[in-house]
């Protein structure tokens, strides 16, 4: 049976990439991806040529079949999303578990992700971390998963858009304003900001910019002091 790679790619910053993903992308027959041009510039910038095949969250179902139809011909396949690593609020969980289901061997190549470049400069304490991604847009769901999220001891980490990050921070901040959160915007990118505080002092911050552009990360501490 053929080996199905899962690889871990930059969140930003192109020198995040490991030695053996570079390794493994030279050497497969064929590289799937979330997104053929965005994988391509990290190509490029890697001088890799590959054959390119998408397998995006909005036709993953065909995408996962032709990742299927390509290992059960003996090729060997690599997997990249978008941004760091996938499965990780990205596509992919379905393509390896048809691909597992097909006999097929999965090898995971790790590397860079939002939620642990968050929790390492985060500062905050806890014993566990619940991994939520994007809550739902769907307001009474939202509102009752983030209620949720925050009556327990554990810590959370939330990814929002800059069009939603206001009202994520709004949201945290109703339900217990002296929260103490770390928000990440732009991680390993050139305006990297990395801000710690209670959750109303950050929102104050944000209420006040004239503009907010980039990608959040958002770790929220628990209901106890661990």
């Amino acid at each position: 049976m053929a080996v199905f790679y899962i690889v871990a790619t930059p969140i930003g910053n192109l020198e995040d990439i490991t030695l053996r993903a570079i390794r493994v992308l030279q050497e497969v027959d064929i590289i799937a991806c979330e997104d053929t041009r965005h994988t391509l510039k990290l190509l490029n910038h890697l001088n890799i040529q590959k054959k390119l095949i998408s397998c995006h969250a909005q036709d993953e179902e065909r995408g996962s079949s032709k990742i299927v139809e390509l290992l059960n011909e003996g090729r060997t396949v690599a997997y990249c999303s978008d941004a760091g690593t996938p499965c990780m609020s990205d596509p992919g969980i379905l393509a390896v578990k048809r691909a597992r289901d097909a006999g097929h061997t999965i090898i995971p190549v790790p590397g860079v992700s939002a939620f642990t470049t968050l929790i390492s400069a985060g500062g905050i304490f806890f014993k566990s971390v619940t991994f939520e991604g994007f809550l739902s847009v769907k307001p009474g769901k939202r509102r009752a998963r983030l209620t949720e999220l925050m009556s327990r001891p554990e810590a959370c980490v939330i990814y929002e858009s800059p069009f939603r990050i206001v009202k994520l921070l709004k949201e945290i901040a109703d339900i217990d304003s002296e929260r103490l959160i770390c928000l990440g915007r732009e991680l390993t990118k050139v305006h990297e900001e990395i801000i710690t505080g209670t959750v109303q002092n950050v929102l104050d911050d944000f209420e006040h910019r004239d503009s907010i552009k980039g990608e959040f990360s958002v770790l929220v501490s628990g209901t106890k002091k661990e």
